[in-house]
Formats: structure tokens, sequence, C-alpha cells
């Protein structure tokens, strides 16, 4: 987990202050104040498909921006899209890959070739979430998420004389287009003010993946390091510890 935390990390420091730069020209200051933050959402998910045989979940990185509008005192509502992000279920059994009509590779002679077959998925997916901010720096939240897929595949991946071979058959039309489900999580706000923000997050689908295969639901753990952009990063009065 640590190790994951500390790569993002190293990953957003190389690109915050161009995206600082880049935003401020085009949009000043309007993006961040007293009662809204703007910034960067990134980090790892496991994700999975329930229905399967399989219970391997996939590790897939993600990344998007946020908007943190503050409601009242220490409500606000979280949300923003999470542009590149990757959902799905890893290493389908032969049970599987039966139940989603998918045929196996072969080699010309007909006999099979031993490999992993995965399903993944790419969303946009975009979190509404009502968030409550202790006064410890500590925060929790809850809500819808939606999703939009826009591209869907079963990946074979196998190594044939040290060459990696790798197969997709691309299965959009069978997947339903709108995901949504619903979400919770916690975090914790590295420093006072507008600072750097760690977090994990559960969602679980409500809408079956498949048309035609009842109960496959998505199902998502993401860990998750927001950054934001422009603010000012000075604790103002109300978010000092009391």
């Amino acid at each position: 987990m640590i190790k994951y935390i500390l790569v993002l990390s190293l990953f957003f420091v190389s690109i915050s202050s161009n995206s600082q730069i880049l935003i401020s020209l085009l949009l000043g200051d309007k993006l961040n104040s007293d009662g809204l933050e703007f910034g960067l959402e990134g980090g790892v998910n496991w994700a999975s498909v329930s229905g399967f045989e399989t219970k391997d979940y996939a590790r897939k990185w993600n990344m998007g921006f946020y908007f943190d509008i503050r409601i009242k005192n220490q409500w606000s509502i979280y949300t923003g899209t999470l542009v590149k992000s990757e959902l799905g279920v890893a290493n389908l059994t032969d049970k599987d890959l039966q139940t989603l009509n998918v045929d196996f590779v072969k080699f010309q002679d007909g006999s099979r070739i031993e490999g992993s077959y995965h399903h993944k998925m790419d969303y946009f997916l975009v979190p509404i979430l009502l968030k409550y901010k202790f006064k410890n720096r500590l925060y929790t939240e809850l809500g819808p998420q939606l999703g939009l897929m826009y591209k869907s595949w079963i990946e074979f991946n196998s190594n044939i004389d040290d060459k990696d071979v790798i197969v997709k058959d691309y299965n959009k039309e069978e997947i339903n287009t709108l995901d949504a489900g619903i979400m919770f999580g916690f975090g914790y706000k590295l420093m006072e003010g507008a600072g750097w923000t760690i977090g994990v997050k559960y969602y679980y689908g409500f809408v079956d993946v498949y048309k035609n295969i009842s109960n496959t639901k998505n199902n998502s753990l993401f860990v998750k390091l927001n950054i934001p952009i422009g603010a000012n990063p000075k604790p103002k009065k109300d978010d000092k510890i009391k």
C-alpha cells in the first residue's frame, strides 16, 4: 500500500507544477476558493465482477480530476471524473469463459495455448459523494457513482518461446454502457488547509455488467491520492484543528 502511495506522489510531483501553471493561466483563481477545491485524483484500484467463478481482482491505475464543493460548515459534495479508469476481473476460469461464449486461443493444429484470460473495461467514472470532514483532518464520504463504459474486451496473455502473446476479443456490444452503484470511503488530509489527501473508497454496482447475464455487478476497492491545483496552501481559521 505504501509503495503505491509513494509512486503516486512522485508522479504527481512531476506534473502538478506544470498543471498549476496551465490552469492558473487559463482560469486564474476561479477554480479554488473558500467554498471550492479543485485538483487531481489518482490511485490504484482492485476490481472484480460478481457472478463469476474466479475470485481474482484486477489491479489497475486510474487518474482524473475532482471538485470538493463546500455546502455548510464541515459538509461538502465531492465529485469529478476519473477519465482514465478500468474495471473488470482477472483470471477467468474455463467455466467463466464458457459462460461468456469465449473461444480458447489455439495453435494451428487445434491444440489449446496455455495462458490467462481477463475481462477489461474502460470507464469514465463520476462519483457524487456527500463528504463530512472531522476536525482532526479525517473525513468520510458516501453516495452514488455513475459509470460510462466506452471499451470492453476479453484479453488473453501467454508466453511462447520467450515472446509475449496478447489477444484481444472486443465485446462492447454485450456490455451495458451505463453503470451505477453506491460508494463509501474515508481518508485523511496530510496537511492543514489545501493539502494533499489520501483515502480509501469501495464501490459496488447495482447494474448488471453483461446485458444477458444476471448477477454480474462491478465492484472495486480504490486507494487514492488527491492533490489540489492552484489552491492557497495556508490554512484558514475554519480548517484549524480545535
